[in-house]
């Protein structure tokens, strides 16, 4: 044996050994290489195949008449950016005449199977321009956030997506946000990823956990404020309407509407003020959302009422104010009683994780989009931390948040305990802590996959 096919044996099992235990550095090394170069050899047949080709235009076929030459071939979509990426490759095209992009996303599995990818999805940038983003191997078994990522004020990384991106938490874009899932589901994850990627921003977190805070109590050094039961709940609930309204107060003040100011400096909201006299944002979290909705005596419902009303009021008039929702819990539906689907209403973004029938996945989609429905009542139960995100315009994605233990969440809250801001009307709802701080504990090192 010559040491030529010694050499190319090892290479082919060092792949093939890559390809099963580390298949982003498989990618990496050798799958990037050849993925391009079937994309582009194929590119054209496999157009072709798929129905995403145009007829030659009657001036064409008339020059080959003319000239006596062979009959222009159909044309597929222009390539106008060819780019590897380290989960895949992205395919900017420039559609011809009389092409649509809903037919390239319907072609989408079709081009999954002909092109050899692991996964292959498509969106339209502008008129005439489609980008189709292809995954080589499955990114959502082992999650990897990418190392630079792009976090901006009120706008955290919270979970990859099936096609290699990140998805980001944007409270100025979507202020308020509902997630649902059932035990054991992955949404004590996504929430400590949350907590963990706002804690090292000027942001005030406020936490209302009646499980008697289990979840939010051990990230306390880094919340202004807590509740582990629904009376104090409510008391906190109406101590952040009083703030709301306070703050309306001052965005009043500061409007300064005269015919000399500029129209974009006339303030509407709290990012309109300057920032000397800006309030700090607020984002509230509520873990389990049906533990304030439920009710066994008379008193309990006239505190159920407050409790919904007070969250209605917050979630139709709280952005301008820098108030944000993020509402969890395994059902959120009309038998939760009346002012729920008020509220859900105005929660924009959806998140459902593994849930246990089809109608708590109506409940978060039923109302955007009957594909983000499916997709939700698909996710098996052994992948934990797999969600469907989508919004109000329709629109949904496959996620999975990195796996991030409560003692992440935990020493990340501790090393971010300086910057908690102390807000007056939420003082008396501060969490107590006894003792010295506590000193983060050192981790092991671990591979950032989800458990």
């Amino acid at each position: 044996m010559t040491a030529f096919t010694v050499a190319l044996v090892l290479v082919v099992a060092a792949a093939g050994l890559l390809r099963w235990r580390r298949p982003a550095w498989y990618w990496m090394t050798f799958g990037v290489t050849l993925a391009a170069l079937r994309v582009l050899v194929r590119y054209a047949s496999v157009m072709d195949a798929c129905g995403l080709t145009v007829p030659p235009s009657r001036w064409r076929l008339a020059l080959a008449r003319v000239t006596n030459r062979p009959v222009p071939q159909s044309r597929p979509p222009r390539i106008l950016r060819f780019r590897p990426t380290r989960t895949g490759l992205v395919l900017r095209l420039g559609l011809r005449p009389g092409q649509d992009a809903f037919d390239v996303a319907a072609s989408s599995d079709r081009l999954r199977h002909s092109f050899s990818m692991y996964g292959v999805t498509s969106r339209e940038l502008r008129s005439g321009v489609v980008e189709l983003r292809m995954t080589g191997y499955d990114v959502l078994k082992r999650v990897q956030m990418p190392a630079t990522l792009d976090p901006r004020p009120m706008r955290v990384p919270v979970a990859l997506r099936e096609d290699g991106s990140v998805h980001y938490r944007d409270y100025r874009a979507i202020p308020h946000a509902l997630t649902l899932g059932a035990t054991e589901s992955g949404k004590s994850v996504y929430q400590r990823n949350l907590v963990a990627g706002l804690a090292s921003m000027d942001v005030a977190l406020v936490g209302i956990d009646c499980k008697q805070g289990v979840e939010l109590f051990p990230l306390a050094r880094r919340f202004s404020a807590l509740a582990d039961d629904p009376d104090t709940a409510a008391e906190l609930l109406d101590a952040l309407v009083s703030r709301m309204e306070g703050v309306y107060q001052l965005i009043r003040a500061e409007q300064r509407i005269t015919a000399a100011v500029p129209d974009a400096e006339i303030a509407s909201d709290i990012w309109d003020l300057p920032e000397h006299l800006r309030p700090v944002p607020v984002v509230v979290l509520v873990d389990e959302v049906a533990e304030l909705a439920l009710f066994a005596t008379k008193d309990e419902e006239k505190r159920r009422d407050r409790i919904i009303t007070a969250l209605v009021r917050l979630a139709q008039l709280g952005r301008a104010a820098g108030i944000y929702l993020e509402i969890c819990g395994q059902r959120f539906g009309s038998e939760l009683g009346k002012g729920i689907t008020m509220l859900r209403a105005q929660l924009t973004g959806r998140t459902a994780h593994r849930v246990n029938d089809e109608t708590s996945a109506n409940m978060a989609f039923g109302d955007i989009s009957p594909d983000a429905v499916l997709a939700a009542i698909q996710i098996p139960a052994e992948l934990r931390g797999v969600a469907i995100a989508g919004d109000s315009t329709g629109g949904w994605h496959r996620i999975r948040a990195p796996h991030t233990s409560l003692r992440q969440a935990v020493n990340t809250c501790n090393r971010y305990a300086d910057q908690t801001p102390d807000l007056p009307e939420l003082a008396p709802f501060r969490p107590e802590l006894i003792g010295t701080p506590e000193i983060s504990v050192p981790l092991p090192k671990t591979a950032p996959a989800t458990a």
